[in-house]
């Protein structure tokens, strides 16, 4: 450990022991830090450089150079459940700003929500893609839990399949679940608002309550700006012409915000813009607080960040921006709780931050629209490439030339364009018969239908583990994988079955704090090992030992 030189203004103090001497041992120092619920001091005195433990601590310009010890170095407590905004774990009623997202098709599984809540942290349930039955399974399964800790389930935005969309909303309020995370919306539609707007009334003081919460996960301003503001007022008039709400309750959420926490996504696994949180956080906590000062809400809209986020630096950049909660997805998808299978974690464990590519979406294929996916040992991502490409062609199933149908037949679908349609109209006779009504009419829209099958199917083949799929595999991830693995390498988690989502929480969190305490002595002047600057992870049972 070494210092910068010393004059007179340097020092921010003096350090008077109580009976013990300053350690000069660089594992007394690591330990100090590591002890992120009580101070460090560092000190020197004559060129030695040491750890204050106990004693008295005088910050400021003290006119003594002859007792106790010159500090030049000096971090206050850093609690784990001091990092983020406050009122957001008192709202949810939770002990740490760390959500885990809701990962579509289950991945985000109740195993996940369960820990999460157990572990005084916020899950979401990954409704996204599964059919309503199996939501219901999910909500029946979490309902026991509703008096213990928060919990929520995902909403996304549907605009190929409005009337799912509708139905899922209608769902969560028959079933009073109160808390959604909103993701993909590229505007709002009457479902989501309807969800928004259900219940709301005044209390016996006037103060407006909104019993059903909303966490919206966005990448663009536009966007931003729709949940940073009240309900439109066209939408609002639809809701009481259809008897949803009243004229009073319209009028009641037009003082409110579509939602009251807002997520900065930021080059995530599955949907993203692949946009840069150093760019994109600042301008949106911009916006928040223009619109903020326009509507002047009772409370403050808080702003999260998610996307990216694998390691203590990336929380602790976030953190210190201002972000009021961290959002993590990609790396929980490695983690013995996540609804997905051990050849997925496998593969997962394995990639690096290069090992990622985009791929088209499967419920947003017709509007070119793509999610971030797995490249590394699946041809995924260039098949759903090729899918899109002869969508975009030819103007149905019958104008495919018959090469290219035969090597679609043979490779990808391994049965005929027929018998895949026979499928996909079983498929949609249950899950949105509306879609089937318009392929009839419209032969280009059987084809999306047809090549969606594909898509949709290949995340169901990597959850499901099945080995002859696996070239096939779509599995969402983001660079933050990649990163995760580097942290982690060498360590008990290098290994996916030492991977719990709790166990990773922790290390985030812990890890953000330590390397706060550290950016602080860094820039006091104090200049610190590369050994000590880079956190690596320990076990839940060390970290509780060290945050007594």
């Amino acid at each position: 450990m070494t210092t910068k030189s010393l004059s007179a203004s340097s020092s921010l103090g003096r350090w008077y022991p109580d009976g013990s001497l300053p350690s000069i041992d660089e594992n007394h120092l690591k330990e100090a830090i590591y002890k992120i619920n009580h101070p460090v001091v560092i000190i020197e005195k004559e060129g030695s450089v040491g750890v204050g433990k106990g004693g008295k601590v005088c910050l400021g310009e003290i006119n003594d150079d002859k007792n106790g010890y010159s500090i030049i170095g000096y971090v206050p407590r850093c609690a784990i459940t001091d990092l983020g905004d406050a009122t957001f774990c008192r709202d949810y009623g939770l002990k740490y700003p760390y959500v885990s997202g809701s990962m579509a098709n289950g991945i985000g599984s109740v195993e996940i929500v369960e820990a999460m809540g157990k572990g005084g942290m916020l899950g979401f349930f990954g409704a996204a893609g599964l059919p309503i039955s199996k939501v219901k399974t999910a909500s029946d399964y979490l309902r026991k839990f509703k008096d213990k800790f928060t919990s929520g389930f995902n909403l996304i935005h549907s605009p190929n399949e409005q009337d799912l969309e509708s139905a899922i909303v209608d769902f969560y309020i028959e079933n009073d679940i109160n808390l959604v995370e909103a993701s993909a919306f590229l505007g709002l539609t009457p479902s989501v608002v309807r969800y928004r707007v259900h219940g709301i009334h005044q209390d016996s003081s006037g103060k407006i309550i909104t019993p059903n919460r909303i966490v919206a996960k966005i990448s663009r301003i536009e966007v931003a700006s729709k949940f940073f503001s009240p309900p439109p007022d066209k939408i609002l008039d639809e809701l009481v012409r259809t008897g949803d709400i009243t004229q009073e309750q319209a009028k009641m959420a037009s003082t409110i915000p579509m939602a009251q926490d807002i997520t900065v996504e930021a080059d995530s696994g599955g949907h993203t813009d692949n946009q840069q949180a150093l760019a994109l956080f600042p301008t949106i906590i911009a916006l928040r607080d223009d619109i903020q000062k326009k509507y002047n809400y009772s409370s403050t809209i808080r702003v999260g960040a998610g996307g990216g986020i694998a390691s203590p630096a990336s929380a602790a950049a976030v953190f210190s921006m201002g972000a009021a909660y961290i959002v993590v997805g990609t790396i929980n998808q490695c983690t013995l709780e996540a609804g997905t299978s051990d050849s997925v974690r496998e593969m997962l464990s394995q990639a690096q931050q290069a090992d990622i590519t985009m791929a088209p979406a499967a419920d947003m294929f017709e509007m070119g629209v793509k999610v971030q996916v797995l490249k590394r040992g699946t041809m995924f991502a260039m098949r759903a490439a090729k899918l899109y490409d002869i969508y975009r062609k030819y103007k149905s199933l019958n104008a495919i030339p018959p090469d290219q149908k035969e090597s679609l037949e043979k490779g990808y679908f391994k049965k005929s364009l027929d018998g895949v349609w026979n499928d996909t109209r079983a498929f949609f006779r249950e899950r949105d018969p509306q879609q089937l009504i318009r392929a009839e009419n419209d032969s280009k829209h059987q084809m999306a239908l047809v090549f969606r099958s594909y898509l949709g199917q290949s995340s169901k083949w990597a959850n499901a583990g099945v080995p002859d799929r696996k070239i096939d595999y779509q599995i969402w991830c983001g660079p933050a994988m990649g990163a995760f693995n580097e942290w982690v390498k060498g360590t008990f988690l290098e290994d996916y079955q030492n991977r719990r989502v709790v166990t990773i929480a922790l290390n985030v969190l812990f890890g953000t704090a330590v390397q706060l305490r550290l950016n602080t002595l860094r820039y006091q002047g104090v200049s610190l090992s590369s050994e000590l600057m880079n956190p690596s992870p320990l076990t839940e049972h060390r970290i509780k030992e060290l945050m007594k």
